[in-house]
């Protein structure tokens, strides 16, 4: 049998209260994880070389850049996408020095205050 594996998979330092409670996998695709995902993990890091024809297909569908098909590498790459940092874009800029503070849109001018 592919993909076995003696221990469950646990990601608790993305997933803290588990991988079934994130809300980002199905219940069939955390069962998934939690079942095979020691052996997917150890494939893709190279840990591990492949048993059989479905793990060769896994890990030539997990490295190459075609469509996913093996519903095993389907469910790895979405966890491979949920554990990516996530870039942050902000609309706001940092203000010129020339700026003096006042948003009102008039330029206030001190010397003239005497």
């Amino acid at each position: 049998m592919s993909f076995e594996s003696d221990k469950q998979f646990n990601d608790y330092q993305h997933f803290a209260r588990g991988i079934r409670r994130s809300g980002e996998f199905s219940i069939r695709e955390s069962a998934m994880l939690e079942t095979c995902g020691c052996a997917m993990m150890e494939l893709y890091k190279g840990l591990r070389e492949p048993a059989d024809d479905t793990e060769k297909t896994f890990l030539t569908q997990i490295h190459g850049t075609d469509i996913i098909t093996d519903p095993f590498a389907k469910v790895f790459a979405k966890y491979l996408k949920v554990i990516q940092p996530r870039h942050l874009h902000r609309l706001c800029s940092v203000g010129d020095e020339d700026m003096s503070g006042d948003f009102s849109g008039s330029q206030s001018d001190d010397s003239s205050i005497d």
